[in-house]
């Protein structure tokens, strides 16, 4: 996604025709009959398969075989089953009844894009798989793939197959491959080198650093299954997936510092590369996988039961091996972010905050005359980031939700769900851009012409929170989950909440979503440290009318005053961009909340300034001045 990259530019997403509600509703329905049919064709085809192999049932997840987020066209299994095409999920299937599980981001989306009569859905959480295992499955057999769960989802997924009666049954090949006839070929995108310049330390170094850890706890190797792990290690990085600069592989390193790196010959053929890895790191084809994890013998060796398939644990097994469960030894390194990456990140920030202006000027412009719609939004964002300095791509499918649609989180533009935008509404547009220097992920909520009050009001509690979370100092060793409540009081005292969380981590040029640290209800063992980017996004979402999202990336930085008894930490603002005044009812605002509002529109002022034109310019100048309280 770089010009050193083998990813290509994003091409700009086509605007729809204009279209009117008739259109609109013929063509969603249309497209709903086509996927019902293509997905009860799919499913019985499924359970026929199944019923061949002596399976009663099977589980698909949104899962890769490296537990990816974003996944490449050839491991969207539970898409290509239910229509589902969120980013986090699963479907369980027996002979006479399925079901689909997925969180609250998405519990709005998997009702309209997947036939609810084949496919029940339910709240991953709120009603689990292991309650419709109880139910449903009996002394039943369930089948699983162990290259796409987890050593820890499937202990999990055993427990609930026991309770229920039943058992979960590992599969030598997966039975949807089998029918899924036109299933993609895997992704063979080129690998290429990321500069020093902007990785901020060698891979050699790094290597040296995590073996010698390893070293320290008598531990011989380390299996690395996670792309991001492993490109951050190696200073690489690819286009296996979309909007992520990956190659998709698998690793071991040893505690001498050497690196079996296991991908496609394909990915790897530039000779500029192997000079890149140097010596230490030694190229193996995917398939040699298996056997060199028997071959570790009886060493101690470290592997992590939340991200490495089960399959890995089976062959460290049979060939003996001391396993030494452990998080992937790069998850905190690389979430926090060396001086060069944090500059890169902050550089990355004002170009993609100097093209989101020249956006929304744009956007108040042309959005009073009642032509424009969603994807018309979606493509001149597109544009506008692409002629920035060091783009690669954008990080993730721009999200850009007009009234009702706004208030389905992970909502996606389509010619069937385009709807134009109206004045007395609300737009909440969710982007972001993957530049060589950083990666970026900003949303903002902008009032179409007059809102009414009850808009202004929640949008004023979610920018209170948004507040809240970023003025917030705290101490060493503080947890995003411990943090979460200040992005939620305000809505709270109102009786209102968010189903998502409030905050993820962000790579550098990787990953838009990155562990280990989260800001969550979800509880999470890991602090806060110095270096780590994480969202700051609290929302609120009234269904069938609008949604509200503000985002804004921090990096958690040191923040030692005079008189501190410990260690203290605060969050750096990196996200520069107007927030929309008009929304705002200043009334309910404090003091100190309005000041905070108006420092951080003076910074993005003064930041943006000198990489706009004087027209939008002068917008940003208006779009940013000080907020009176009436």
């Amino acid at each position: 996604m770089n010009p050193a990259s083998p990813q290509t530019r994003a091409a700009p997403t086509p605007t729809a025709p204009p279209k009117t509600a008739t259109s609109e509703t013929a063509t969603a329905t249309s497209e709903s009959a086509t996927a019902t049919s293509e997905s009860a064709q799919r499913l019985q085809a499924l359970r026929r398969e199944l019923a061949g192999r002596g399976l009663d049932g099977f589980l698909v997840p949104h899962a890769d075989e490296h537990q990816s987020e974003e996944l490449a066209p050839s491991a969207e299994r539970l898409t290509w089953l239910t229509g589902f095409t969120g980013s986090a999920g699963s479907a369980a299937v027996l002979a006479e009844r399925a079901a689909i599980f997925v969180d609250g981001r998405y519990t709005l989306q998997a009702r309209q894009q997947v036939d609810t009569a084949l496919f029940e859905p339910r709240h991953m959480s709120e009603q689990p798989l292991s309650a419709w295992l109880g139910e449903h499955l009996g002394g039943r057999r369930l089948g699983y793939d162990p290259h796409l769960h987890s050593q820890a989802q499937v202990r999990r997924l055993q427990a609930d197959c026991r309770r229920a009666g039943g058992e979960a049954v590992p599969v030598e090949s997966n039975p949807l491959d089998t029918v899924w006839h036109d299933r993609p070929a895997p992704p063979a995108a080129p690998v290429v080198p990321h500069p020093l310049d902007f990785a901020g330390r060698p891979s050699a170094e790094k290597r040296a650093e995590l073996a010698e850890r390893l070293g320290a706890e008598k531990i011989a190797a380390a299996v690395l299954t996670q792309p991001d792990s492993i490109a951050w290690l190696l200073n690489v990085r690819g286009g296996d997936v979309t909007r992520t600069p990956l190659p998709l592989s698998f690793a071991i390193l040893r505690d001498d510092a050497t690196v079996e790196w296991f991908v496609a010959s394909a990915k790897v053929a530039d000779p500029q590369l192997a000079e890149h890895l140097g010596n230490g790191v030694a190229l193996r084809p995917p398939e040699a996988l298996g056997a060199a994890l028997e071959a570790l013998g009886k060493r101690r060796v470290l592997a992590d039961p939340g991200s490495a398939g089960a399959w890995i644990f089976d062959r460290l097994a049979d060939g003996g091996s001391e396993i030494v469960e452990g998080d992937d030894p790069c998850l905190l390194p690389k979430a926090c972010k060396n001086a060069v990456e944090l500059e890169g990140a902050r550089a990355a920030h004002r170009r993609d905050g100097a093209a989101l202006s020249r956006f929304l000027h744009w956007l108040e412009e042309e959005a009073s005359n009642g032509s424009l719609d969603e994807l018309a939004a979606i493509e001149r964002l597109a544009r506008f980031r692409a002629a920035e300095e060091r783009f690669r791509s954008l990080s993730f499918d721009t999200i850009a939700g007009s009234g009702p649609n706004g208030a389905v989180i992970h909502y996606r533009a389509t010619p069937a769900t385009n709807r134009r935008l109206k004045s007395g509404e609300f737009l909440l547009v969710d982007s972001g851009a993957q530049y060589l220097d950083g990666t970026t992920d900003v949303t903002r909520t902008v009032a179409i012409g007059p809102v009414a009050v009850e808009l202004r009001q929640r949008f004023t509690r979610v920018l209170q929170g948004h507040i809240a979370l970023a003025r917030q100092r705290f101490p060493a060793g503080t947890t995003g989950s411990q943090l979460d409540a200040l992005a939620r009081s305000r809505l709270w005292q109102d009786g209102l909440d968010f189903d998502h969380g409030t905050g993820h981590g962000v790579g550098s040029y990787l990953g838009v979503h990155e562990g280990p640290q989260r800001i969550s209800k979800l509880p999470n063992a890991v602090a806060l440290r110095p270096g780590m980017i994480v969202s700051n996004e609290p929302g609120y979402y009234k269904e069938g009318a609008y949604g509200i999202r503000i985002e804004n990336l921090v990096a958690v930085v040191e923040d030692a005053r005079p008189d501190d008894e410990k260690p203290m930490l605060a969050f750096e603002t990196l996200t520069l961009a107007p927030i929309d005044r008009s929304a705002i009812e200043p009334s309910l605002m404090s003091g100190e909340e309005l000041a905070w509002l108006d420092a951080y529109h003076a910074r993005v002022r003064k930041s943006l300034s000198p990489l706009l034109g004087e027209a939008d310019r002068r917008w940003l100048e208006s779009a940013t001045a000080p907020l009176q309280r009436e």
